[in-house]
């Protein structure tokens, strides 16, 4: 019989191939020139592509259960520190940055189940808008700033992983060897995404106008004047996705259960 934890751990491993299949997908998309209506909306958008392609509707709940899945196993990273990141200053900031993930990969599974179910007819890129709500508030421009910041250096933190391969820890040794090699070209993709939507939320919160920041797939649409970057920043994005179907099975995911009953202990 499967625990708990135990499941906790196969949902983590379908939530990588869920991202993975988004990820490809956006990357893919992101090369074709007749799809910048769905680029523009990121994640969001490629979850609607797949509402309409055959056999979506069951990929749909397979992917809402698995990005669920995933956000459980980064809130177990950030709150419990599963995989032992610490409390000192680069710790803390690492399990932030899981908490970060975590919140938006349980967003991405509630959008993936509201598609499933025909809540959600389409995607759209609601980014002005909700920068545009910040904005209005007394401390608005600090916040989106703090957000800003905290992008560019997660930006640094990717290009720093795809040059010295420091997510390979995470990889079983039993991995392919070449797998590596699509780790660092999605990281270093993510690297430059990253950076310009931090860059555009810092701008937003210097001039207060919301039409300045971008989401993902509006930094990815931003870069198709620059011709050869778009196409290598696509490209790594797609790489990326291959690379999360990969890890699915590889990557190293300590068992939550441990963690979780010290804690309960530790509060009772």
């Amino acid at each position: 019989m499967i625990d708990r934890s135990e499941k906790i751990v196969w949902l983590a491993r379908l939530g990588f191939v869920a991202r993975g299949v988004v990820y490809a997908l956006l990357g893919y998309l992101a090369l074709s020139s007749s799809s910048s209506q769905t680029v523009s909306s990121g994640q969001s958008g490629v979850l609607g592509y797949i509402q309409h392609i055959p056999g979506g509707v069951p990929i749909l709940f397979a992917a809402s259960a698995g990005l669920l899945g995933y956000a459980l196993f980064r809130f177990s990273s950030a709150f419990l520190d599963i995989e032992n990141r610490g409390t000192d200053a680069k710790g803390i900031a690492t399990r932030t940055g899981h908490l970060c993930s975590g919140v938006l990969h349980l967003g991405l599974a509630w959008s993936a189940l509201q598609f499933a179910i025909g809540s959600k007819q389409s995607a759209g890129d609601r980014t002005h808008d909700m920068v545009s709500t910040a904005l209005g508030f007394e401390l608005g421009p600090l916040a989106l700033a703090i957000a800003g910041v905290a992008l560019v250096t997660g930006a640094l933190f990717q290009a720093r992983e795809a040059i010295t391969l420091g997510f390979m820890k995470w990889v079983s040794p039993r991995a392919p060897t070449w797998s590596c090699w699509l780790g660092r070209a999605g990281y270093a993709a993510r690297a430059v995404v990253y950076l310009l939507i931090g860059w555009s939320l810092l701008r937003s919160a210097w001039s207060e106008n919301s039409s300045e920041a971008r989401s993902v797939g509006g930094a990815i649409l931003d870069l198709r004047e620059m011709g050869a970057v778009h196409t290598a920043v696509a490209a790594g994005l797609l790489l990326f996705g291959l690379f999360s179907l990969i890890i699915a099975r590889y990557r190293i995911i300590p068992d939550p259960g441990r963690k979780f009953h010290a804690a309960r202990q530790a509060l009772s």
